[in-house]
Formats: structure tokens, sequence, C-alpha cells
């Protein structure tokens, strides 16, 4: 079996612990970290913008990704959110099988 973080930014602290508990719930991840505070500077629209915001990051299994994306996709205020997929080449075997045990 393989994982995947997934790294994803999100309007606020609240927007992110709304998505990480929604994707948790329905066990398409273990665990959600949310990290508030951030700033994020990028391109948007021809102009540069730059603007607060929170990282969530997802473990979950590497079949489930597409999964995520689109429950994240349907939960999130942006047009086109940050929603990245990491694979995981290796760890603490036993918290990768507590991953697997966790989600559906």
């Amino acid at each position: 079996m393989t994982f995947a973080t997934i790294y994803i930014t999100a309007a606020s602290r609240d927007e992110a612990l709304t998505i990480g508990r929604a994707v948790v719930e329905a066990r398409l991840a273990a665990c959600a970290n949310v990290f508030p505070g951030i700033t994020s500077v990028y391109w948007w629209e021809g102009s540069r913008q730059e603007d607060s915001e929170a990282v969530l990051i997802l473990k979950t299994r590497q079949d489930l990704v597409d999964q995520v994306v689109a429950k994240v996709k349907e939960l999130h205020s942006y047009e086109c959110p940050c929603v990245v997929a990491l694979p995981i080449a290796g760890g603490n075997k036993d918290f990768l099988d507590w991953i697997s045990k966790e989600t559906r």
C-alpha cells in the first residue's frame, strides 16, 4: 500500500479546520494538521497578491487522493484551491499501518 500527504492552503484557520474535520470524518484521511498564520505571496489574475492563510496537511492512502481532492474542492472557498499530493516514500511502519486502518 502507498501513502500520501496532501498540502492545502485555506483562507483561514476556521476554513482549514472545517475541511480537515470533514475529510477525517469521511475517513478519507487519518489525520489533519492545521498551521494558522502563514503569509502567502502569489500571482492571481495578473497581479501579485499577499495574504494571510492557513495550511492544512492531510495523511492518507494514495488510492484516496482523488476523492480527497474532490471533497476539498466541494468545501473550499477558493475558485482554484491549492490541493497537492506528495507521496510518502517511507517512514514509521506502525504509523503508516495506522493511516491504512483509519481510512476507508
